[in-house]
């Protein structure tokens, strides 16, 4: 068994951790209890000693298909042969009462349609990212892994063999039999007992596929391609986690930007960057009670900041600050795709840009959700007075570099920000603050992004002051109301990276790079592909631009619906997309899909208007 393309995964959870299926019924990546647990099966990044959990029909030819029951994230994966039709619906119960559930399963249910099918199942995990050992043990309800640190039953009515540290199973299916395998958590001594295994997974299943209409009928939006829309806060659901209501960058670790390359890092937690565009899009959705629950949560960090009054770019799910960066040097990587971090270093990084995100996204829960409190605006008067104090210093910007810091334009951009979204706030509610000093700040920053981070050669804002080098994170400048969208500067800005590489700018046939890495050196080796964030920005950029050039109207349309091609047969997309059209990086991305929200929600706006 190979490696699979990344993008011919579909993923299912529960709001407590996620399991990525395969086209071809193989789970290679299932962490558990939570997102950020070590993995069970990590077969994407080892196929060797990774762990899988597969199903699959025993046919000499067989077609794949994979799909959504409508409106959920109940992933079904079909197979058609000679021999018959059969699928797998593969999910984790959600909004389930039943107290017994808290063992948070996860229910593979194998049905022929039509004839008869051959199957073989396989489950070998792989505790601890396959670092720790395991033993085994087969019963008549069907076998018990046990780890020091965890122990799984799969319980199922198929007669189960042992082979190696693993089980396997060879069965057949007449037209409307099924078979039910449910992995769940269990004690060392509770075995693998599951009464009636069959029919709770069918009521079970249907109550999972209700609770997903049910939250999926909480959305507003009605415009354009709402299909896509409706898929994008499906899978920003999936990413959640319930008991803080944090919202992970991505549930995969060390999927690499380049195959064979070093550029491997570890999303499995939440980034206060992501904040802005999380509420954002969640309003823009209908969905304030995920946003006001997310609010809290990173409300609760800022009464958290280091001692020198900073916050971290990064938390763990459950708040925590420390999330050492580790390689796992037993695992080969995706394709060879050395190193395998677990873990992120750059959260000691200083990344100024995250305090911007952070205000904005406290200004929309204020003016959409509920009136932030007194005692929380004291908080982030304290941060804003941090920031007129430190918005000079230079740091690791955006995109995390891991070379020197330098004073990156997107971060002087997001500390103008931060003042400017507190001066906003404090006036819309009459709260206390140093009006003069953030005034003077405020256009400080300003005047010196205009200055310093402007190119004349050029004509365009750079990636850091004094380089002649484009960033897309600039395409953002319009979004955040620094300048109008129509202003020269920002036309020139977006028609200097609208250009192909070979001409000087970062579109390749209408997908985006953050910048050029060869130009720009970040402290990395090898190449990278296409950001799928910065295509969506582009697409908005160009869409409040097309308020008096019409073309450019038209040029936003194209790119958007263009880049909707590129997902995956799911509509789910990951960090980036190589030139042939193949995902790259951790998937399926937090942030892409919040971008395609905003970017959806706009395009489709200006259109009306047009």
């Amino acid at each position: 068994m190979g490696y699979q393309p990344i993008h011919n995964y579909g993923i299912v959870g529960n709001m407590y951790t996620t399991a990525l299926v395969g086209l071809n019924g193989s789970i290679d990546w299932f962490c558990f209890p939570s997102h950020d647990s070590p993995s069970v099966f990590a077969g994407l990044l080892d196929v060797h000693k990774g762990g899988h959990f597969k199903i699959a029909p025993i046919a000499s030819e067989v077609t794949h298909k994979q799909f959504y029951w409508p409106e959920t994230n109940v992933l079904l994966t079909r197979f058609l042969a000679l021999e018959g039709v059969a699928e797998t619906a593969d999910f984790m119960p959600a909004g389930i009462q039943e107290q017994d559930l808290g063992f948070q399963w996860l229910i593979r249910r194998v049905r022929v349609i039509r004839g008869n099918m051959d199957f073989v199942m396989e489950c070998y995990p792989a505790f601890n990212y396959a670092r720790d050992e395991h033993q085994t043990i087969v019963t008549s309800l069907g076998a018990v892994f046990l780890s020091s640190s965890l122990s799984l039953a799969l319980s199922t009515e198929i007669p189960l063999r042992q082979i190696g540290n693993g089980v396997q199973a060879k069965f057949t299916l007449h037209s409307g039999e099924t078979a039910v395998f449910v992995l769940r958590r269990t004690e060392p001594d509770g075995g693998c007992g599951l009464p009636l295994v069959k029919s709770r997974a069918d009521n079970l299943f249907k109550e999972t596929v209700e609770y997903w209409r049910h939250w999926l009928e909480q959305c507003t939006y009605k415009g354009r391609w709402r299909e896509i829309v409706h898929r994008s806060a499906l899978v920003l659901k999936l990413l959640t986690y319930e008991p803080t209501g944090a919202i992970i960058a991505s549930p995969t670790c060390s999927l690499p930007e380049k195959i064979g390359g070093e550029r491997n890092w570890d999303y499995r937690y939440t980034w206060i960057r992501d904040a802005a565009f999380t509420v954002y899009a969640l309003l823009r959705l209908g969905f304030t009670g995920e946003a006001a629950k997310f609010m809290n949560w990173i409300g609760c960090l800022c009464h958290k900041r280091n001692p020198d009054g900073s916050l971290q770019p990064m938390y763990g799910i459950d708040g925590r600050h420390e999330l050492e960066e580790e390689i796992l040097e037993h695992l080969e990587g995706y394709k060879g795709s050395k190193p395998v971090r677990i873990g992120n270093a750059a959260y000691k990084q200083l990344q100024m840009d995250i305090y911007g995100e952070l205000m904005d996204s406290i200004y929309l829960y204020n003016k959409y959700v509920v009136p932030i409190s007194y005692d929380a605006w004291n908080e982030l008067r304290l941060m804003i007075n941090w920031i007129c104090d430190n918005w000079q210093r230079k740091d690791r910007g955006l995109w995390e570099v891991r070379g020197k810091d330098r004073n990156f334009v997107y971060s002087k951009l997001m500390c103008w920000v931060a003042v400017d979204r507190g001066l906003r706030l404090a006036d819309k509610r009459s709260f206390p603050a140093e009006r003069e000093r953030w005034l003077v700040v405020r256009d400080q920053i300003y005047e010196e992004i205009m200055a310093e981070g402007w190119n004349d050669s050029l004509q365009a804002f750079v990636q850091s002051y004094g380089s002649d080098s484009l960033d897309a994170s600039n395409l953002i400048i319009p979004l955040i109301l620094f300048l109008s969208p129509t202003d020269p500067r920002m036309l020139s800005t977006i028609d200097a990276i609208n250009k192909s590489p070979e001409q000087g700018g970062l579109v390749y046939n209408s997908l985006v790079y953050r910048y050029n890495v060869e130009a720009t050196p970040d402290g990395l080796t090898g190449e990278e592909g296409t950001f799928n964030l910065c295509t969506f920005w582009l697409v908005e950029a160009l869409a409040r631009a097309g308020q008096v050039e019409s073309s450019r109207l038209d040029d936003a349309r194209l790119i958007f619906e263009d880049m909707l091609g590129h997902a995956n047969h799911l509509g789910l997309f990951a960090e980036e997309t190589d030139p042939t059209g193949r995902a790259l990086g951790n998937f399926p991305l937090a942030l892409t899909h919040l971008s395609l929200i905003s970017a959806a929600y706009n395009l489709n706006k200006a259109i009306d208007k047009a």
